[in-house]
């Protein structure tokens, strides 16, 4: 009798030390890919989003509530870009984090639906999965959003991220979202650094753009709006160096391209003396800036690159397409002149720009995966950006191979030659 109920007090207290102690995280895959069963692959580190859009169908009015449609969308900067790659055919590595909750349920449901592989992806009890709530108004600009992504910070750590310094090592390339905490941000660019993989950094935003002060040696190439590029050249020198006044009113587009060179390029060539070795400046409606040396290389062994049915597809369409007024070889060697080019962006019918931004991003990174130069990718990315901004989800359902081709190939006969000297 004694022993029952000694046996019966241990039970019972073992059932509290499994509620009170902390419960081990959750991982969804306990036996990922070794690098050897699997073709090296971009890697993408970052922010899985659930992103809930309101808009109404009438102006909104303060201090009370109005009609209008309100969604559940897969989002994040980290998250959009791997989707977008993943649908024009570059298989990236996503590494990221949700809890084990309904929106995290919802990200995971989607990303398997779409094939997508989750090894990398960290599921952590207790945890609210990163969520950010955004109201537009009719013709779907952000009025306002308030964004909780603690999440990714907290538990994207260098650790879980150290699991996959292999999948990293043999990337062609790795991107890092700027939700990242600093302490994971390092130890991403150390272990791309030791194995010559390229680091392109995403901003994400005005404040967390900053975080690129203390990696920026380790990292090739960046993609900030006209904000956010001040805002990172000042993090790296005297706060308020730089600074950016948008311009109200010009009379065309070449006059507004020509006011954004003259208030941006010295944060650019800034930027470029710090290391960095590409830019692309998004400039919204008026297009894009490239700003790089004339020599300069964004992925590991891009010979050894898989031509993908999607990239050979458009490289078919867009080689040889080149103004003749642009004699410039980016990946000519013997050169240290700095350049600087304008791609316009294409005229679009928009619904909705959230996810326009991170659909350029998984177009260049999709397209220099796939063998194209670094012109021909960022108009594939300009291309694809229009896709998205036509579209209500952050990242098309499916791109064509041939709009894209056709819209990219316009937007390069349109490029032109900035600065280069």
């Amino acid at each position: 009798m004694a022993e029952d109920a000694a046996s019966s007090s241990r039970r019972r207290m073992e059932s509290i030390r499994r509620h009170l102690l902390p419960r081990s995280p959750l991982i969804l895959s306990l036996n990922p890919l070794s690098p050897a069963e699997a073709e090296p692959s971009p890697v993408i580190i970052g922010g899985m989003v659930l992103d809930i859009h309101a808009k109404p169908s009438v102006p909104p009015h303060p201090g009370t509530t109005v009609p209008g449609m309100v969604k559940y969308i897969s989002g994040g900067v980290a998250r959009n870009i791997a989707e977008c790659m993943a649908k024009l055919g570059t298989q990236p590595l996503m590494i990221s984090v949700v809890g084990n909750d309904m929106a995290g349920d919802f990200l995971l449901k989607y990303w398997r639906s779409a094939g997508l592989c989750t090894d990398g992806i960290l599921q952590v009890h207790d945890v609210t999965t990163p969520v950010v709530s955004n109201v537009f108004d009719g013709n779907g600009e952000l009025i306002a959003g308030v964004a909780s992504v603690q999440a990714v910070e907290t538990f994207l750590t260098p650790s879980w991220i150290y699991q996959f310094r292999r999948h990293i090592s043999n990337a062609p390339l790795l991107m890092l979202d700027a939700n990242l905490s600093p302490q994971s941000l390092q130890a991403a660019c150390k272990i791309a650094y030791e194995s010559g993989v390229p680091v392109l950094f995403e901003p994400v935003s005005v404040v967390k753009s900053s975080r690129i002060a203390p990696i920026a040696e380790h990292i090739t190439c960046t993609s900030p709006n006209e904000i956010e590029l001040v805002a990172m050249a000042n993090a790296l020198s005297t706060p308020g160096k730089y600074n950016f006044v948008k311009l109200d009113q010009c009379n065309n587009n070449m006059e507004a391209v020509d006011y954004l060179f003259e208030m941006l390029s010295p944060a650019m060539f800034f930027l470029l003396e710090k290391g960095i070795k590409l830019l692309l400046v998004t400039l919204g409606s008026n297009g894009v800036f490239i700003c790089c040396k004339e020599h300069v290389n964004i992925v590991k062994d891009q010979q050894k690159c898989n031509m993908t049915t999607f990239s050979s597809q458009l490289l078919e369409k867009l080689e040889g397409c080149f103004p003749p007024s642009m004699p410039v070889n980016l990946s000519g060697e013997g050169s240290s002149r700095t350049c600087v080019f304008h791609l316009p962006a294409t005229s679009a019918s928009v619904i909705s720009l959230t996810g326009a931004g991170d659909c350029l991003i998984g177009g260049v990174l999709s397209s220099l995966c796939g063998g194209l130069n670094i012109m021909q990718s960022v108009a594939v990315g300009i291309a694809t950006a229009k896709a998205s901004v036509e579209s209500e989800a952050n990242i098309p359902a499916n791109f064509s191979a041939t709009s894209i081709a056709d819209e990219a190939r316009r937007t390069l006969l349109s490029a032109k030659q900035i600065w280069c000297q």
